[in-house]
């Protein structure tokens, strides 16, 4: 079928991707708006991985303050040039998954930065559960292991669903693959630091990080 200039216009304020890619994505899904959004969505994905291993020197500290002034937030995003660092697309976008923050108090960056010690326990837990439940031993690290997504969904910022997008399945790292895909440079979250008044640093309970990455002022 052919692709409208308007499903085009469409495809491109929801994902941000160039026009000329939404059109790609378009005819290769033959005019199918969600299916369109989910193949930007792999090559995001796939360019983010080549550009992986190149040095992000440059960024911004972007910063969200909640209503009330209450709860703040400072994050570190990277790039690789100054030219990208004063794109108010890509500030906007630091300022965005400060705000992400906030709302969602995320323990750990990206998946690979939960410590061995909070992974153990969790799978400790998820087991006792599905024992409990009287689900045959045989099964249980399988299901262990399909339950863990949550876990990383809920403590792993890049594994979050971008709260700004709430009609889609768009995570926070998928934001940030599209993000590559249109700036051309590798872009990451090097750190956080999440305030809440009356929650002093250190509080009982809380979770040590074992990379600076993954450092949060009121874990």
């Amino acid at each position: 079928m052919s692709v409208t200039a308007e499903q085009v216009k469409k495809l491109r304020e929801i994902s941000g991707a160039p026009m000329m890619e939404c059109k790609r994505a378009l005819d290769e899904a033959q005019g199918d708006m969600e299916q369109a959004f989910t193949v930007l969505r792999k090559r995001g994905m796939a360019t983010a991985a080549k550009k992986a291993g190149r040095t992000t020197a440059e960024g911004v500290v972007g910063s969200y303050i909640h209503a009330g002034g209450k709860i703040g937030v400072l994050v570190e995003v990277n790039c690789e040039s100054d030219f990208v660092a004063r794109h108010e697309m890509f500030q906007q976008m630091a300022h965005d998954v400060a705000m992400q923050i906030c709302a969602t108090d995320p323990r750990f960056i990206r998946k690979e930065d939960v410590t061995a010690e909070v992974l153990e326990r969790e799978k400790e837990v998820l087991r006792a559960q599905a024992a409990a439940s009287g689900k045959p031993s045989a099964v249980l690290d399988r299901i262990v292991e399909g339950r863990l997504d949550k876990f990383y969904e809920d403590n792993c910022l890049y594994e979050q669903h971008f709260i700004k997008d709430s009609g889609s399945s768009l995570t926070v790292g998928e934001l940030i693959a599209s993000n590559i895909t249109k700036f051309g440079e590798n872009i990451t979250v090097s750190r956080f630091s999440r305030f809440k008044v009356g929650e002093a640093a250190g509080k009982p309970g809380a979770e040590p990080a074992a990379e600076p990455t993954a450092a949060k002022t009121d874990e």
